[in-house]
């Protein structure tokens, strides 16, 4: 399974993602009908199409990072063998940049240029700033983004299938899903860096501004003559 942090990145991004969506298409399509079944399939249909699409996404996405990473490894390889002094400059670049000098900058050049496969992943991190871990896995990551993406998406259509009136039902959905999307903001910033209440606010500010320009496009065309 990929690391802790790259999984954190795809449940957020699942999760927003999945969420926001699917309540901008259920406050649209409420602004626009009291009709409840229409509303409930809408918001079902975003839900299933967002969550295949988002996995879909992820694992494309996933996989041509780590075609690119695979592509610059060999790059790094092949000017090990080729042009080793050339590599050897870009190390104690980077180590200089660091603040070593003298012998300790020859001792810590000869260290990591004393291993080939040492040499080429300490360029891939330091100077092309590419890690393999995160995308090495593209159908777990698939997975991951797809479920969040499912589990976020259902929270706005809850209300809808326990109170059946579409405008209680809107009115408490953009609750929940704030109160979700303020947890994701919070969670996120406690496992890294931040204040998790700022991160709670901004991903809530957020996702609420992007649904509720669906509400506003369901609330114009509702009252259209189209």
């Amino acid at each position: 399974m990929p690391n802790l942090k790259s999984s954190l990145r795809d449940i957020i991004l699942g999760g927003q993602d999945g969420l926001v969506n699917v309540l901008g298409v259920v406050l649209g399509v409420s602004a626009a009908t009291s009709d409840l079944k229409i509303i409930m399939v809408s918001g079902l249909a975003a839900t299933f199409a967002e969550s295949i699409s988002m996995a879909a996404v992820a694992y494309t996405s996933t996989e041509a990072s780590m075609s690119k990473y695979l592509s610059d490894l060999k790059e790094e390889e092949k000017e090990v063998e080729t042009t080793p002094q050339e590599g050897l400059r870009d190390v104690e670049q980077v180590f200089r940049k660091w603040g070593f000098e003298g012998n300790l900058l020859r001792e810590a050049t000869y260290k990591i240029t004393s291993n080939k496969d040492t040499w080429t992943k300490f360029m891939m991190t330091e100077e092309r700033r590419e890690q393999k871990d995160g995308f090495e896995k593209p159908l777990a990551s698939a997975f991951i983004v797809g479920t969040s993406s499912l589990l976020g998406s259902i929270v706005p259509l809850l209300p809808y299938f326990i109170l059946r009136t579409p405008q209680s039902s809107m009115v408490y959905s953009i609750i929940i899903s704030a109160l979700f999307l303020f947890i994701l903001g919070f969670t996120k910033a406690k496992l890294t860096l931040g204040n998790p209440f700022s991160s709670g606010l901004k991903i809530t500010a957020i996702g609420i501004a992007s649904a509720i320009v669906g509400f506003i496009i369901g609330k114009v065309l509702g009252e259209s003559n189209i």
